[in-house]
């Protein structure tokens, strides 16, 4: 089964498509700057071929149309032609309480994702466009929402309350809700594997860490609890986003002569690194190679870190102990030195970090613990779109089967 995966984004498309089983990556790439000038195609092949082609793309459906036919061309020997395509697997950022796993994606389910816009005006309107897209260029190919809320569908709702009034949960479904749950499914059910828990009770802290960053805490198989909410604005410091705020901040800013749209894009575009650095950079690279000699970027990497190690204390708590602490995305595959100083004074939980293994544990799947930690501590490499497309060829095989 030959599968396309697609994370459609407001001005671009990121695309795997896999065969055998999903386990065979046949190419993945990136569509950029859609409606943009200068915009481009990238495919990768496994081999270490690359593909570019420079050209303006006014929509995702010209975006789309163009990538498939890219895809068959015969020089670059992808497809033979589009009707090998026996799935399309779309990664749907809000799912709300409407869905807890992955559906096909039938007139029904878009007319709910296009409601639930309200709750993620960022990111399902490019979702569902991704969609519609491909439900015009590929209309015998089904398809398949993959959500990133559906993961944390399991907490309690001692969890995913806000201690507000009723009502706001009851009229405008306002709770928390967790997102990065491809991510955080993916990384758990292989820290499970490998530390020998699969069919065992377990306590896991799963820990996203990129441009935007999120951790769970998973009991046996189930969220117990995350750090994102009823945005993805709440929890840990990222990139741009500040994660915890006192939420009065908002109207003393308002006070102060700010516009709400103002305040909502300091909030989700200059805060976080880039706020905590004086506007020198998101990027933990840059800071950690500016640390020394800028105390901005210094104090970013510190109250990263810092933030961070609350959370695992928390969830640590909340579990009632660990077994397995992963760190995955950009940052928490790439920085040895931020995994070192985020676990430095939490060996009374059972946490140690052997040194030479962490340093030599960035970028692929390792174990960076030592032989006597009590908890577990993996590098694990999150592969979202693998997801996908596993929880597509499983749907549609249901579907096959059924009939």
């Amino acid at each position: 089964m030959k599968i396309l995966v697609l994370n459609s984004g407001s001005s671009s498309v990121k695309f795997q498509l896999r065969n055998s089983g999903c386990e065979e990556l046949i190419c993945k790439g990136l569509i950029e700057r859609i409606g943009e000038k200068g915009g481009a195609v990238h495919i990768k092949f496994p081999d270490g071929r690359q593909h570019d082609e420079e050209l303006d793309l006014e929509d995702h459906i010209k975006a789309l149309d163009y990538l498939l036919k890219v895809l068959v061309k015969p020089e670059l020997d992808i497809l033979g032609s589009l009707s090998e395509i026996d799935a399309v697997g779309h990664r749907v950022v809000h799912g709300g309480e409407s869905y807890s796993k992955s559906v096909l994606l039938n007139d029904e389910a878009l007319k709910t994702i296009d409601e639930l816009s309200g709750l993620a005006p960022l990111h399902n309107p490019p979702n569902l466009k991704g969609i519609l897209a491909c439900r015009e260029i590929l209309p015998n190919a089904p398809q398949v929402g993959v959500f990133d809320t559906a993961f944390h569908q399991t907490m309690p709702q001692s969890s995913f309350m806000y201690a507000i009034p009723r009502e706001l949960y009851d009229k405008f479904g306002v709770r928390r809700y967790g997102f990065h749950g491809t991510s955080h499914s993916f990384i758990h059910t292989r820290a499970r594997k490998l530390s020998g828990l699969d069919d065992k009770p377990s306590k896991i802290a799963t820990a996203h860490l990129g441009n935007g960053c999120s951790i769970a805490a998973v009991l046996n198989g189930e969220v117990l609890d995350t750090s994102m909410g009823f945005t993805p604005l709440e929890g840990l410091v990222m990139g741009t986003r500040p994660g915890d705020i006192d939420p009065a901040l908002i109207s003393f800013l308002v006070e102060k002569g700010y516009e709400l749209s103002e305040i909502m894009k300091l909030l989700q575009k200059k805060s976080g690194l880039l706020g905590l650095s004086n506007g020198l950079s998101n990027d933990m690279r840059t800071l950690l190679e500016k640390s020394e000699r800028d105390k901005n970027a210094r104090l970013a990497f510190e109250v990263f870190c810092y933030r961070l190690k609350k959370y695992i204390g928390a969830y640590a708590a909340a579990l009632g102990g660990l077994d397995v602490l992963v760190f995955s995305g950009g940052i928490g595959e790439g920085s040895a030195v931020v995994r070192n100083e985020t676990c430095r004074g939490l060996e009374f939980l059972g946490i140690e970090i052997d040194e030479e293994k962490n340093n030599d544990g960035s970028g692929k799947e390792a174990l960076i613990s030592k032989d006597s930690s009590n908890v577990k501590v993996y590098v694990i490499p999150t592969n979202e779109e693998l997801m996908i497309a596993k929880e597509t060829e499983l749907i549609v095989g249901d579907i096959q089967n059924s009939q």
